[in-house]
Parts: C-alpha cells; sequence; structure tokens
C-alpha cells in the first residue's frame, strides 16, 4: 500500500519527492516490514495478554504429562493471533499489492490459522478436550492446502496470472498430459544441474504434503516455551534470502536457480514473520506470559511450506527446519511402535520417554530453558548449511 502512495505521490511531485524512490528498492521495504511488525508486536502484546487473561483462555495440561508443566496451566494462549495481526498489517503496508506470490501466502497462513483458532477455542473456550476432530482438522488442512497447490503448480512456470491460465488450458486440453516448464522441477541443493521433473500432479501431491506437512510439524514442535517461534524466525528469514535470489534474473541465473518472477516479494513477508515472531518471543519466553496456541503455530508451519515450495527450496526447508521435521517423525515412530507392540505382545511399548521429542529430554532431566536454547543452536547451525547452498554447488 505504501509503494503505491510513494508511487503516485512522487508522479505528482517528481523533483520535490525524488527521495520517495527508495520505497522501489525491496531491501529497504524488508527492514521496515520487519520493523513494524516487531514494534506491532511489542505495542499491543501486553493488551492482547490482558484480553486473553479476562476471556479465562487458558493453556490446559495433560495431567501425564511433564510435571513441571503444571505450573503453567491457566496461562494465556492462543496468543497466536497477535503473530497473525502484527504480520497482516506489516505485510499489507509494504509489499507490493500487484504480487500473486504474497497473496497465495496470505491465504494459506490466514486460513490455517482459522483452523487453528476454532481448535483452541473448542479446547480452551468450549472445554472440549479434543478441539477440532482430527477428521474435520485435516480436512480443512487439505482443503486449502490443495487449492494453494493447484494453483501454484502453474503460477511458479510463468509470470502472470493469465499466462498462469493459458497453461492451465492448455493443460486441460492436451488430456492432462502437458508437461511444467524446468522452474517447477523438484530441485537437489548442493548440486550445480541434479532436478527431477515431477509433473503437474507430482507437483500438486508435493506441495500439499510439504503444506499440511510443514504446518504440523512446527504445531508439534510448540511445546516449551520459545521452542516453536524461534526456529520460525530463523527458518523464515533464511527463506526470505532465498526468495529475493530466485526473485532476482541476475541473481538466480549467476547463482545457478530458478527464477520465479515475483518471489522477491515475499521477502517482505518472511521480514514481517520473523518481526513479528521476535515480538512474540519476548512474551513467550521462559516463564511465558503466553502462548501460541494451534492458531499461531498451524499458520506458521503452513506459511513456511508455501514459501519453500515458490522459491523451489522444499528439500532446503527440510534441512533448515530439521527440528520440525525431526520432531514429527518422533510423534509418526512412537505412535507407529505402539500400535504395533500392542497388536503384537498385547500391550503397548514406546521408543521415546515421551513423545514429541522436546518431551523425551525433558523426562531423561534436560530443564526446559537447556532443550529450548539446543534446539534453536542446532536450527542455527542448519539454517547456515540451507545458505551454504545458495553457493556450494
Amino acid at each position: 500500500m505504501l509503494l503505491s502512495l510513494a508511487q503516485w505521490l512522487q508522479s505528482l511531485y517528481p523533483e520535490q519527492l525524488g527521495f520517495l524512490r527508495v520505497f522501489q528498492f525491496l531491501t529497504f521495504r524488508a527492514v521496515l516490514s520487519a520493523m513494524t511488525a516487531l514494534l506491532i508486536g511489542l505495542a499491543f502484546g501486553p493488551w492482547v495478554i490482558r484480553r486473553l487473561a479476562e476471556l479465562k483462555i487458558g493453556q490446559p495440561i495433560r495431567e501425564y504429562g511433564v510435571a513441571a508443566h503444571l505450573a503453567k496451566r491457566g496461562t494465556p494462549t492462543m496468543g497466536g493471533a497477535l503473530i497473525l495481526m502484527s504480520i497482516g498489517v506489516s505485510t499489507v503496508l509494504w509489499f507490493d499489492w500487484s504480487n500473486r506470490f504474497v497473496w497465495v501466502v496470505m491465504l494459506v497462513t490466514f486460513g490455517f490459522g482459522a483452523i487453528g483458532w476454532v481448535d483452541d477455542w473448542r479446547k480452551v473456550v468450549k472445554k472440549d478436550p479434543e478441539g477440532m476432530r482430527s477428521r474435520e482438522k485435516y480436512f480443512w488442512q487439505s482443503a486449502i492446502g490443495l487449492v494453494a497447490a493447484f494453483y501454484l503448480t502453474f503460477a511458479v512456470s510463468e509470470n502472470t496470472n493469465l499466462r498462469v491460465l493459458e497453461l492451465f488450458m492448455r493443460w486441460i486440453t492436451s488430456g492432462f498430459s502437458t508437461g511444467l516448464p524446468p522452474n517447477a522441477d523438484l530441485f537437489v541443493p548442493f548440486f550445480k544441474t541434479v532436478s527431477y521433473p515431477l509433473g503437474v500432479w507430482g507437483f500438486i501431491i508435493l506441495t500439499y504434503l510439504v503444506i499440511v506437512g510443514a504446518s504440523n510439524a512446527v504445531n508439534l514442535t510448540d511445546g516449551l516455551d520459545g521452542l516453536a517461534i524461534m526456529p520460525v524466525v530463523m527458518v523464515g528469514s533464511a527463506l526470505g534470502v532465498f526468495a529475493y535470489v530466485v526473485g532476482n534474473a541476475n541473481f538466480s541465473k549467476y547463482l545457478l536457480f530458478p527464477y520465479i518472477a515475483g518471489a522477491g516479494e515475499l521477502l517482505i513477508f518472511c521480514a514481517a514473520m520473523a518481526g513479528a515472531g521476535l515480538a512474540f518471543l519476548w512474551f513467550n519466553a521462559h516463564p511465558a506470559h503466553v502462548f501460541m496456541g494451534d492458531v499461531g503455530a498451524l499458520a506458521l508451519g503452513g506459511a513456511l511450506g508455501t514459501i519453500a515450495v515458490i522459491t523451489r527450496q522444499e528439500i532446503v526447508l527440510a534441512i533448515m527446519g530439521g527440528i520440525f521435521v525431526v520432531e514429527a517423525m518422533s510423534v509418526m515412530v512412537q505412535v507407529i511402535w505402539f500400535k504395533y507392540t500392542k497388536r503384537k505382545y498385547g500391550e503397548g511399548r514406546r521408543i521415546l520417554l515421551m513423545a514429541p521429542l522436546h518431551h523425551h529430554f525433558e523426562k531423561k532431566g534436560w530443564p526446559e530453558t537447556q532443550v529450548v536454547i539446543r534446539f534453536w543452536i542446532i536450527t542455527m547451525l542448519l539454517c547456515l548449511v540451507g545458505l551454504a547452498s545458495l553457493k556450494l554447488r
């Protein structure tokens, strides 16, 4: 919005307001986007926490969980609404409204946030321990994920919505046999020319799995004070660098990345996510005054997955978000092994003391802050490895 306003004012008074050309620089708007989201989060954080406390939206704690967590019962949750508000306002202010990719990421983010809101509301306000039933939750996640996947399948290959429509119609009229351009392939990091054509259906399936999988992985990681939000900030910031590179014709050509016209504008969203995340961490650091809840975790995970698909960095996301991947896998392995042993031996057995993985380390005696900070350090190292793939090819 402010970009359009600056361009309009500059056209009226080109000599007097020539300095407004600085708004055309993506990096300048990204810095201001991060600062805006950070200030909004810090300014409205106390008010949001008070309102959540007044509405008695407190976090329920499982009796069979970690004993030290019982003291957190009643801490305001659904604080992810603060993150989404900061991201939404900052992004709308600073990005180019004509950019289709940012709108897609925004729709996925707030769509998943709405699912998380309903789930949290039922758990906390309606006192329904199950919240949104698993089938219902996955249905709506799948609906949003598939819509985004279907659009992005053709959008990453063309630079305008009209061209996207033409490619889609060409695919239809060819009897669903038309392939996708090379920039829609699955790219393997650290190799110059290794990529795998996905085809339309392969791209849709991969995109769906990345978006929905990332959303649920971040949600499973959100179990300790500050554990999920800082990795989201780091991974989101790193993806912003990739968005800037693949959205620039010169940089992408030099670094041997596919050029995705318009992807660079995602840097504005990533910067807003980083600023909003740091503001939330101010209140979520141990001992937390607020939890993000599903409304924040599902939304942020969906955003990371969507950005990774647009920038063609699905594998890099799995590397940088290794903590999210391991946390999700720990739950899957625990459940599968428990069901298998119960069926075979009549008694369910566990591999971990408790899943997700961060609770296993707590059960082993690690203090909560130690688990969190070590997971942060691991994420930082993994993000550096992912960023190294920019040049090591």
